[in-house]
């Protein structure tokens, strides 16, 4: 073993750097190493099924890891996305797919929903470390392609449970078990994932960090990953989903970064060793017997995930371009499919060589994304998610970014540049960056989600980073992005509303401005004016409230997740106000008298 190790250290060596050189990516350079060294090629190595098997924990890795970078509350938030942009790919792609097989090859109906099923799901592996690789997972295709993966990965369970019915003989393909008590498994699985993650992790975790002993913080984070995906994979759920699941109830914990710290190099060795496998397992041999039948099949997946996933983006709101490179990144099989077949071939669904060819179409699909992604990208300029390309940044060194320039952008920047302060402004919107270019004022066309951006912007520089930005989840993502960055950058927020400034107070903010809260305060002054109110008494009633709102909101921040006991604040908060302007009254009538 320890020679293979070797030999795969070395090919990894030496392909990697050379694709990396020419543009390729790692990825491809994977594979072609494991292509290299494995039974088809040299033949250096022929234990492919174990490595395989010990490689796919990388995957597991790469799912915690993400995991610690999505708390439930923006889980939540992307609900519509998962449920909505990736129940409709997988469904759409599945029935094209299995129309395909029907009508193409004449299989049987159970076995074109195994294979429209099967070729539906997309590699998380593959499409996680290229669009990271490229510091795309924060775009908007990024995240939609998340979100797509996320729900493939929740639709493994249920079809699993499911594929025993399509068997001829209707019995389970492992322990013949009824389905309700698979179900019953997984939902106590998941439910104790959840208490561990929330109750005891942390303790644990806070007892062996005071040790100071870092090797053993690191144990427990591989533990954590291991006894997770352990659990799962007893009870018939994925391994993957389960490490994700603990990885997310550990997203808002003092040890985020740590873990994430620890758990990073094994994530890239092993999520590589998976790479050079899936090279290894590719079947030459069977490409050299019907290699007409193979480039069909290669060509016909590519091709309708591409059509479906472009046109889902396009009916989901995504823009040309973006949608271009989520069907490009998403068009290849994924890992799952080489355990559904195994299991399908194994309940007789369809024969070993339907199986085979299955396989090395999946395969050969891996290989081909990172060349097509790399061929949509140099010859489909960058652009904006309306079509334009973004401007080049070539900004000087200022103290204060301005993310957003819209009417309150604006403001901030008319001040600042009455004091002669000078700033940069990024703004995503071209048609509203050319209407102030009118006026005067240097504007780069340009997303400040982007880390190239806010490096060319020279944030690692400022002093001062001005977030107005209407958009709440880009608003969120992008305070979470400069704080683990450039945390020496203190952030003046603005905030679109009491829930958003509560967020915004998650991540550490502390300068926050509620968009219509200023104003609002002013036009009420003017109308207690209007009443007759004298300007003293509306100037101490208007301060008093905004000092009480300041309490309650600092108050509410630490259990604005509990619905219940935010509503039972506010009521109380509301209450209490009503008293201190009550008492005021009553003291001004006797001081008056």
């Amino acid at each position: 073993m320890l020679a293979d190790i070797a030999l795969l250290l070395l090919a990894a060596v030496i392909a990697v750097p050379l694709f990396k050189r020419f543009g390729l990516g790692s990825v491809l350079g994977y594979l072609a190493a494991g292509i290299a060294v494995g039974p088809w090629g040299l033949g250096l190595i022929s234990r492919v099924e174990e490595i395989l098997n010990f490689s796919e924990f990388g995957v597991v890795l790469l799912l915690f890891v993400i995991g610690l970078e999505l708390q439930p509350s923006r889980l939540w938030r992307l609900r519509t996305a998962v449920f909505g942009l990736g129940g409709a790919q997988v469904l759409l792609t599945a029935a094209v797919l299995a129309g395909w097989a029907l009508w193409r090859y004449h299989q049987s109906m159970p076995a074109a929903i195994v294979i429209g099923f099967g070729l539906a799901m997309s590699s998380t592996a593959f499409v996680l470390q290229l669009l990271g690789e490229r510091k795309e997972l924060t775009d908007r295709h990024g995240r939609a392609a998340f979100a797509i993966l996320l729900f493939q990965d929740l639709a493994v369970i249920p079809f699993l449970a499911l594929l025993p019915f399509l068997t001829s003989q209707g019995q389970a393909v492992h322990d013949g078990a009824p389905f309700w008590v698979g179900a019953a498994k997984a939902g106590a699985a998941l439910a104790f994932v959840v208490f561990l993650g929330r109750y005891l992790l942390r303790p644990v975790l806070r007892i062996l960090a005071a040790t100071q002993v870092p090797e053993i913080f690191t144990a427990a984070a591989l533990l954590t990953v291991t006894g997770t995906a352990l659990g799962m994979s007893a009870v018939g759920l994925s391994a993957s989903l389960g490490a994700f699941l603990a990885g997310m109830l550990l997203a808002d914990s003092e040890y985020h970064y740590e873990l994430q710290a620890d758990i990073e190099p094994f994530k890239g060795l092993l999520l590589g060793l998976f790479f050079m496998a899936v090279g290894m397992s590719a079947n030459i041999g069977f490409i050299a017997q019907d290699p007409l039948r193979v480039l069909e099949g290669v060509g016909v997946l590519v091709i309708i995930k591409i059509l479906v996933l472009y046109l889902v983006g396009r009916g989901y709101g995504l823009p040309a371009g973006p949608s271009r490179a989520l069907a490009v990144a998403l068009s290849q099989g994924g890992e799952f499919a080489f355990v559904l077949f195994a299991l399908a071939r194994s309940a007789a669904i369809f024969d070993q060589r339907t199986a085979d060819a299955l396989v090395v179409t999946v395969t050969l699909s891996m290989i081909a994304t990172p060349p097509l992604y790399a061929l949509m990208a140099r010859f489909g300029s960058r652009e904006s998610e309306e079509g334009r390309p973004f401007d080049e940044i070539d900004a000087p060194e200022n103290d204060v970014i301005i993310a957003g320039f819209g009417p309150f952008g604006q403001i901030f920047g008319r001040m600042l540049r009455l004091k002669k302060i000078p700033y940069t402004v990024l703004e995503r919107n071209w048609q509203h960056v050319d209407f102030v270019r009118q006026f005067g004022s240097t504007v780069f066309y340009s997303d400040a989600g982007r880390m190239e951006v806010l490096r060319a912007a020279k944030a690692d520089k400022a002093r001062f980073f001005v977030l107005a930005i209407a958009d709440v989840e880009e608003s969120l993502r992008i305070t979470e992005m400069v704080r683990r960055n450039f945390p020496h950058l203190r952030i003046f927020a603005v905030a679109r509303d009491r829930a958003h400034t509560m967020q915004l107070m998650d991540l550490g903010v502390t300068d926050v401005i509620r968009r219509a809260y200023g104003s609002s305060l002013e036009m009420t002054g003017e109308l207690l004016r209007a009443l007759g109110e004298a300007d003293d008494r509306i100037a101490r009633d208007i301060a008093r409230f905004r000092r009480h709102d300041h309490d309650t909101l600092l108050k509410q921040q630490a259990i604005h997740r509990d619905e219940q006991q935010l509503i039972q604040t506010a009521k109380e908060a509301s209450k209490e106000l009503e008293q201190l302007f009550e008492a005021d009254l009553e003291e001004q009538e006797t001081t008056g008298s």
